[in-house]
């Protein structure tokens, strides 16, 4: 069983010393109380405990925290630069993405990762990248509409 001493969390080497084969969200949740990822299945299955791990989506509920020490972590409250919400995060707010709130946080950080791989994805490639998230409150339209307001495109609300 390895120990892990130190992680680098949003831009931040944070010291601790944990089992290695500890899911990433625990550490995550109970000892950084980082506790915006969320604990929805428990299985990787939900996205609602969604990182970011060197750029790339991770279910952080069934990542063992060894095998991304040494890597680049970044949670829903690594997103905000000198206090301002990311670019993402407001458009969720300006197109009202988010009813519960439960699912945010991974569907936000999902969608940053796709933005910044491809600045200006379709609306199937944006419903690609986030199938996987659920949204226990049926909120898909108008995350989708977020993600491309986002990234500068739009689509009309229904009326």
């Amino acid at each position: 069983m390895a120990t892990v001493e130190s992680l680098h969390v949003n831009g931040v080497v944070r010291a601790l010393q944990t089992d290695g084969a500890r899911p990433l969200l625990d550490v995550l949740r109970e000892d950084l109380q980082l506790t915006g990822s969320k604990y929805g299945c428990g299985e990787g299955q939900c996205g609602a405990c969604t990182v970011l791990v060197d750029g790339k989506p991770v279910r952080s509920c069934i990542t063992p925290v060894e095998s991304v020490a040494a890597k680049a972590i970044r949670t829903i409250e690594g997103l905000e630069n000198e206090g301002n919400l990311h670019p993402v995060q407001e458009a969720f707010i300006r197109e009202e993405a988010m009813q519960c709130g439960y699912c945010v946080p991974g569907m936000i950080l999902s969608a940053v990762a796709l933005l910044e791989a491809t600045p200006k994805p379709s609306e199937g490639e944006i419903v690609r990248a986030l199938d996987g998230n659920l949204c226990r409150c049926c909120g898909y339209p108008n995350i989708v509409r977020a993600v491309l307001s986002a990234s500068g495109q739009s689509k009309p609300q229904p009326r």
